[in-house]
């Protein structure tokens, strides 16, 4: 391997690690039991396992929008920090969600999240929920993220707006 292919390795083996730890250490993403299935530049891929706690309806077995509106948010923040040239803190400013059909009782629910623009401080992604079966999705997304200019501080507003 080259230089530039190792560092392209590191860089993406410690984001997908961050990106795990951000799933582990933030203690809803961890009570919903998401799973880092894959990272790349600016695409991030997440899974939902069924569980029954996660249920929306006993009587349908239909799992929760709330566990899928947060699976979504949680993959498409990991595709920012995927696109980001290094690390920076990052807070979802809006975050759309168009469900389309219920997600089936009884199976994991797929997100795949892709950053397709960034400004200096605000990244947009798109994202889709489905079942890994090659069905109609579940649910789609659209969101906007703010970039921090650095740890523990955010960008500079104008005339206090």
């Amino acid at each position: 391997m080259t230089d530039d292919a190792d560092a392209a390795t590191r860089r993406r083996d410690r984001r997908l690690a961050l990106a795990r730890a951000f799933v582990d250490n933030v203690p809803h993403n961890h009570a919903l039991g998401l799973v880092v299935e894959g990272l790349a530049d600016r695409t991030a891929r997440f899974r939902l396992p069924y569980a029954a706690k996660l249920v929306g309806n006993p009587e349908t077995g239909v799992l929760h929008g709330g566990a899928i509106t947060a699976l979504l948010d949680a993959c498409c923040g990991a595709a920012v920090f995927a696109a980001l040239p290094q690390l920076q803190p990052i807070a979802t400013l809006d975050l759309r969600i168009d469900y389309l059909r219920p997600a089936e009782p009884g199976k994991d629910v797929w997100a795949e999240a892709t950053c397709h623009h960034m400004s200096k401080h605000v990244a947009f992604v798109r994202a889709v929920a489905d079942h890994a079966d090659g069905g109609a999705p579940i649910a789609t997304a659209a969101g906007t993220f703010m970039i921090a200019t650095k740890l523990g501080t955010v960008a500079p507003r104008g005339g206090g707006a």
